[in-house]
Parts: C-alpha cells; structure tokens; sequence
C-alpha cells in the first residue's frame, strides 16, 4: 500500500529497499506491481550484488538495479555481467517464463534487454571511494550513489555524515563520478542541503522514505492532537 501511495503522489523514482527491508521476492513482484499503477519508475536495491539475487530481481521485473557496498571495479563489473545476456554477461535466458518479459509475450526482449537494463552501484566506504576512478570504468554503470550513512561510520563519524570531512570526501565523488559521464546519485532527508548537493553536481536524488514520514507524521498528528485537547 505504501508503494502504490508513493506511487500516485508523482516522484520520477521510487527504491525497493531489499536491502534494509524485510522484502521476500514475492513482496518485491508486488512493490513493482503497485509502482507501475501510477506509471513511477522503480529501482530495486538487492540485499547483496551477487548474480543469482541480480538475476532473479531483473526476471521479476526490475529495469533498474542498485547494488550496495561495491567497492572494486571489479565487483562492478560482475554486478554489470550478472544484468546482461551471453555473450557479454552471466544472465540466464529465462525470459519467457518471467514477468519482465510479459511471460513471452515481449517478443524481442532478449534481443533487447542489454541496453535497457540501468546499474546504479553503491559507493559507502572508504575503499570505494579509493577505487571510485576503476569503478567509474566499468561500462554499464550507469549511476554512482554515495551513501553517506555507511561512508560516515566506515570513516569514523558513525551518525554524523554532515561532519566536514565525510562532506569533503562526497563533494570531490560527485566531480569525479559527473566527470567520468556518469550519473551521481545520494539520498538525503533534509530539503535545506539539495541546492548544495544540487551545485556538487548531484542529478539523481533520494529524498525520504516510507517509515520516517510515517513516523514524523504519525507523531506530529499525535502531538497536534494532544496540543488541542491539553485544559
């Protein structure tokens, strides 16, 4: 219900979180299901850039793919192969069968899928931002999202990715990764800093979720109402 609410509100994206979410395959095929009601592109995050969990996402009906904690150019481009058909790729033929195809009914899907797959991988640590420039290589990675939460605690300031240097470090990525003709992707919570991220060179941004509006909402409505019956 929450993805088809986001869904008609009007954003360009919504993440399937399979990562932090407690999403079984089945509850991802619905999220899709909801999303497309309001015509709201999904990206599905996997749990882990492993082939199989890649695979299985994209044959449900994921276009878009984000793979968190990549921090080689390697493992990107492995989660790369794991979206395209042989003979550039590891992705099994199963379209037929799978909703991504319309059970067969896309007849040129397979001859299609290649170029119609977007790969957003996820740089949050130290090591990936060392690695950026070989990441940022990989052909058919099409987004880099910073994540500033992990990158901030695998830097030493866990809770705090405001601190100066976590900053530092995200506003150099975002030049990087534009340079390299790549989108640069980051979410953040707070309306105020998006003119900032905006100016860094930011063109692929997160901004809320599911659970924290609805308990900022559900507490603010909670307060109101206790505000206006308090004697």
């Amino acid at each position: 219900m929450a993805a088809e609410i986001a869904g008609a509100t009007g954003f360009d994206w919504c993440l399937i979180d399979g990562e932090h979410g407690p999403w079984s395959p089945e509850a991802i095929t619905a999220q899709l299901r909801a999303l497309a009601l309001g015509g709201t592109n999904a990206v599905v995050r996997v749990p882990v850039g492993e082939d199989w969990v890649i695979k299985q996402a994209i044959d449900m009906g994921a276009q878009t793919l984000l793979a968190p904690m990549v921090d080689t150019g390697a493992q990107a481009e492995r989660v790369v192969r794991a979206t395209r058909y042989a003979p550039v790729g590891t992705r099994g033929l199963g379209a037929n069968v799978a909703r991504v195809a319309g059970w067969g009914r896309v007849a040129d899907y397979p001859a299609t899928a290649n170029d119609q797959i977007g790969v957003i991988v996820q740089a949050e640590t130290r090591t990936a931002i060392e690695n950026l420039d070989d990441i940022l290589e990989i052909a058919g990675v099409d987004c880099v999202f910073i994540g500033p939460a992990d990158l901030s605690a695998d830097m030493g300031y866990l809770g705090n990715p405001g601190a100066e240097e976590v900053q530092a470090v995200i506003a150099d990525a975002a030049v990087r990764i534009r340079r390299a003709g790549k989108a640069a992707g980051i979410i953040h919570y707070d309306a105020a800093i998006y003119p900032r991220y905006l100016d860094l060179g930011f063109n692929f941004l997160g901004v809320g979720a599911d659970v924290s509006l609805m308990r900022t909402g559900f507490a603010a409505t909670l307060a109101g109402a206790r505000a206006a019956v308090k004697t």
